[in-house]
C-alpha cells in the first residue's frame, strides 16, 4: 500500500496491526516433554473388535468387550478369538488388528470380518505421537487452547487465562448525562464496552477522562486491574487533544499516531508499562472503526492466539466516489452477497454505521459498480 503524498507521515494500516503485534508479548511456555510414550500402548482407533490377523476372515467367538480405560489383560486373544472394543481402548494381548462394526457380520459362531484384517490395521501404535522424553514444545512457544490440552495431557499445571479486562474511557469536558445544545452524551464508551465484550473480552466503562494533562497524567498511572485501555478523543491535534503529550511525558512507547485510513487517522498506540493504551479518535465512527481493527489484534496476541483475519470480499453494486487520498472504510448493508453503500455523512454518523452490518474498503479515487473489494462486518 503506498503512502499518501499530501500525507507522507501516515502509516499504512497494515503496518500499524504488524506494529501493535509484534510490540505485545503473547503467553509464553517452559520447554515441555513427552512425560511417557503417546499413546502409551496400543489403542483402537474405531469401534470394532480386536483380532489376529493371521486368522484371515475365519469366524471368531468374542471373549467379552472392553471400553476405554478397562484393563486390556483382562483377555487375551488366542487363534479364532476376538474381543469387542471401543475407540480409545487399549489392545488386549494377543491381538494385533481392529477390524471396524461396519466390516462385521454375526453368525451362529459368534463373529466374522468381511474383508481380511492386516496387522497394524486401525490400531493407534504406542508411541506414534511421541515418545517418552521427546520435545513437545520448545520454551518460548506461545500458549494457545490447543497447548494447554497438550499441558494437561502431560500433567502439567496448566495456567488460567481469564478474560483480559479492558478499560473504556472516553475523553472530553463535552461529555455530560443530560446535554445542552452544546453539549453531548457519551456513546463512545458503551459502544467500545459492547465492543470489547462481544470480541470476547471483560470490559470495565470508567469514568470519562478530563481535558487536564496532570488529571489525564494521574489517571494513566492508576489505571487499575486492566490490561488495555481503550480512550475516545484527545489524540487529534486541537488544543485539548492532551493524550500523545501526557502519555510521551510518562515515558510511554508510542507505537505509531496518525494512519492512513478514514475515518480514523489520528489512531495511537502506546504501551505505558504492561499498559497497552488504544487511542480512539472522538468522532463515534472513527472510535468504532479503530476498535474493530486493532482490538482483536491486541487481544488475540495477548492470549496466544493467530494474528485475525477478519477481512471478507465481496462486490460493490453501486459505485463509490471518494476524493480523499487515503482507503476509505464506507458502511454498507450486505444483501444477496454483495456489498450497497449507504449514504454516509461522515464519521460522526452514528444513524448510518447503526444501519450498516459491513464496513467496504474504498481505494483512494473511488471504486466502479462490480468492483470486487474487502469488507468487514460490523459486530
Amino acid at each position: 500500500m503506498a503512502m499518501s503524498c499530501d500525507h507522507p507521515d501516515l502509516l499504512p494500516l497494515d503496518e500499524a496491526l504488524q506494529r501493535l503485534w509484534e510490540a505485545l508479548p503473547a503467553p509464553a511456555l517452559a520447554e515441555v516433554r513427552a512425560e511417557r510414550d503417546d499413546p502409551a500402548t496400543d489403542r483402537a482407533a474405531m469401534d470394532g473388535v480386536a483380532l489376529r490377523a493371521a486368522d484371515g476372515v475365519a469366524p471368531r467367538r468374542l471373549l467379552g468387550t472392553l471400553f476405554a480405560g478397562d484393563d486390556p489383560a483382562a483377555f487375551t486373544v488366542l487363534p479364532g478369538t476376538a474381543v469387542r472394543i471401543m475407540t480409545g481402548a487399549a489392545l488386549p494381548p494377543g491381538a494385533d488388528a481392529i477390524v471396524p462394526v461396519e466390516q462385521l457380520v454375526a453368525g451362529a459362531d459368534g463373529i466374522q470380518p468381511t474383508v481380511r484384517p492386516e496387522v497394524g490395521d486401525h490400531v493407534r501404535r504406542r508411541g506414534a505421537q511421541a515418545r517418552s522424553g521427546d520435545l513437545l514444545l520448545p520454551a518460548g512457544t506461545p500458549l494457545n487452547v490447543a497447548r494447554e490440552a497438550l499441558l494437561a495431557q502431560e500433567g502439567r499445571p496448566v495456567p488460567s487465562l481469564r478474560r483480559l479486562r479492558v478499560g473504556v474511557a472516553s475523553t472530553g469536558d463535552e461529555l455530560v448525562p443530560d446535554p445542552a445544545a452544546h453539549q453531548i452524551r457519551d456513546s463512545n464508551g458503551p459502544m467500545l464496552a459492547a465492543l470489547a465484550r462481544a470480541l470476547g473480552a471483560e470490559p470495565l466503562l470508567q469514568a470519562a477522562l478530563p481535558d487536564d494533562p496532570p488529571a489525564l497524567a494521574a489517571a494513566l498511572q492508576q489505571p487499575g486491574d486492566i490490561r488495555i485501555l481503550l480512550t475516545s478523543g484527545g489524540v487529534s491535534m486541537g488544543e485539548h487533544d492532551h493524550l500523545p503529550r501526557v502519555l510521551a511525558d510518562l515515558g510511554a512507547r508510542i507505537l505509531f499516531h496518525r494512519i492512513r485510513l478514514k475515518p480514523g487517522k489520528p489512531m495511537l498506540a502506546a504501551l505505558l508499562g504492561d499498559l497497552l493504551v488504544l487511542g480512539l479518535p472522538g468522532n463515534p465512527v472513527s472510535a468504532y472503526v479503530n476498535a474493530l481493527l486493532f482490538l482483536p489484534v491486541a487481544l488475540a496476541r495477548l492470549e496466544g492466539r493467530a494474528f485475525p483475519d477478519p477481512w471478507r470480499r465481496a462486490r460493490l453494486v453501486a459505485p463509490m466516489k471518494h476524493k480523499g487520498d487515503r482507503p476509505l472504510l464506507h458502511p454498507c448493508r450486505l444483501v444477496d452477497g454483495q456489498l450497497h453503500p449507504l449514504p454516509g455523512k461522515g464519521s460522526a454518523d452514528l444513524v448510518t454505521l447503526a444501519h450498516a452490518d459491513a464496513l467496504a474498503w474504498i481505494e483512494p479515487g473511488g471504486m466502479e459498480a462490480g468492483a470486487k473489494t474487502r469488507w468487514l462486518p460490523v459486530v
